[in-house]
C-alpha cells in the first residue's frame, strides 16, 4: 500500500496553473491532490480537507487532479526497462494500460490507455517513451507476448525475455493500481477514455513521488 506520509516532495513538487480560477487556497488544493493520489479515497480525502476548515464535494477534489496534468517527468536514462500491459475496465469496455518502469529505481516512465493491444500501438507507445526518455541503450525486459516482441524489434531495442526477476516491478505497479481501482468496484465508472488516461498519468506521478 502506498503511504501517504512518503508524498513529501513538499508543497512545489507540482505547480497548478489552474489556481488563479479557483476559490480554495493552493495548499489545500494540493494536500487534497496528494493525499488523493497517494492513496486515499474521495471521500476520505474530503473528510479530511473538513476537519481542516475547507469543505468540498468528491467533484472538486476529482477536477483538482485533472486540471492539476500530473504525468511522470523525462529525462531519464535507465540500463533496463520493464514493459508490460493490464486490463483495466472503463464502464462497460475493456482497455488495455501499457506501462514502462525503471527496474533500478522501480519509477514509472510512461504509461498509455488503449482501447485494444497490438502491434501498432505497442510502437505507438515505444515512440512516446523514446521520446521522453533515453531508452536506446537500455534493455527491455518483456514477457512472451509477440507483438510486444515485434514492435520492440522493429524500433531497433535490445530485450530479453524474462518471466519473473526484474521484470517484476511493473508486476508491482499492476498491483496497486489495482488495489486503487478496486476502490472503484475495479472499474472506472461513467468517466471517458482522456479522463482515465489523465488520472492514470497522476497515479504515475504519485508513484514516482512515493517509493
Amino acid at each position: 500500500m502506498l503511504e501517504i506520509a512518503r508524498l513529501n516532495g513538499g508543497s512545489d513538487c507540482f505547480e497548478l496553473d489552474f489556481v488563479k480560477r479557483e476559490a480554495t487556497p493552493e495548499p489545500a488544493m494540493k494536500l487534497g491532490i496528494r493525499l488523493h493520489l497517494a492513496g486515499l479515497s474521495l471521500s476520505d480525502t474530503i473528510s479530511i480537507l473538513d476537519r481542516l476548515g475547507v469543505e468540498r464535494c468528491r467533484t472538486t477534489v476529482h477536477n483538482w487532479v485533472q486540471k492539476a496534468d500530473l504525468q511522470p517527468l523525462g529525462g531519464a536514462n535507465p540500463d533496463h526497462v520493464a514493459v508490460d500491459e493490464t486490463v483495466i475496465q472503463l464502464n462497460d469496455e475493456r482497455f488495455w494500460l501499457y506501462a514502462a518502469v525503471d527496474t533500478d529505481t522501480n519509477r514509472l516512465l510512461h504509461v498509455k490507455l488503449s482501447p485494444t493491444r497490438n502491434q501498432a500501438i505497442t510502437e505507438m507507445f515505444l515512440s512516446e517513451l523514446r521520446e521522453k526518455h533515453l531508452v536506446d541503450d537500455a534493455v527491455f525486459l518483456v514477457d512472451s507476448a509477440p507483438w510486444l516482441q515485434a514492435a520492440l524489434h522493429r524500433h531497433g531495442l535490445d530485450y530479453r525475455y524474462e518471466k519473473h526477476g526484474n521484470r517484476n516491478s511493473v508486476e508491482r505497479v499492476f498491483r496497486e493500481l489495482k488495489r486503487r481501482t478496486n476502490q472503484f468496484s475495479n472499474c472506472f465508472s461513467h468517466a471517458e477514455a482522456d479522463t482515465v488516461e489523465n488520472w492514470l498519468q497522476a497515479f504515475a506521478f504519485a508513484w514516482n513521488q512515493l517509493i
